[in-house]
């Protein structure tokens, strides 16, 4: 991946972080990776866990974010999660969810987000 391209995924996840944090949720880890996993941001709020997916786009030139998501990446994903909730016992008794959040920045420099909930996995 080129710097440009990780630059932008930079800003978004860090977009994301405050949106999830307007609506009540807290950090519990981001940029999780292990050996073929990788969360870009795990949020939660004592009651609920979530997993999300950040796609950030400057533009639709480079393709709707949530199209990004596909059969294989889910697979990923959902092997992710579950290497997680090996590591982290203490959140396997919350309620599980998948989140896809597209990050879009326009021109105008005000982000645009548009949240896919509790996406199936």
């Amino acid at each position: 991946m080129n710097d440009y391209r990780q630059k932008i995924g930079r800003i978004g996840e860090e977009l994301a972080l405050k949106y999830y944090a307007e609506h009540g949720y807290g950090v519990i880890d981001k940029n999780w990776r292990r050996k073929f996993a990788e969360i870009d941001l795990i949020v939660g709020n004592g009651q609920e866990i979530i997993f999300v997916e950040v796609k950030t786009r400057r533009s639709k030139n480079y393709g709707w974010g949530e199209l990004a998501v596909g059969f294989r990446k889910k697979q990923k994903i959902k092997h992710a999660i579950d290497l997680f909730l090996l590591e982290n016992e203490i959140y396997k008794e919350m309620n599980i969810r998948f989140d896809v959040l597209v990050v879009e920045l326009g021109t105008d420099n005000i982000p645009k987000y548009t949240n896919y909930e509790a996406v199936e996995l």
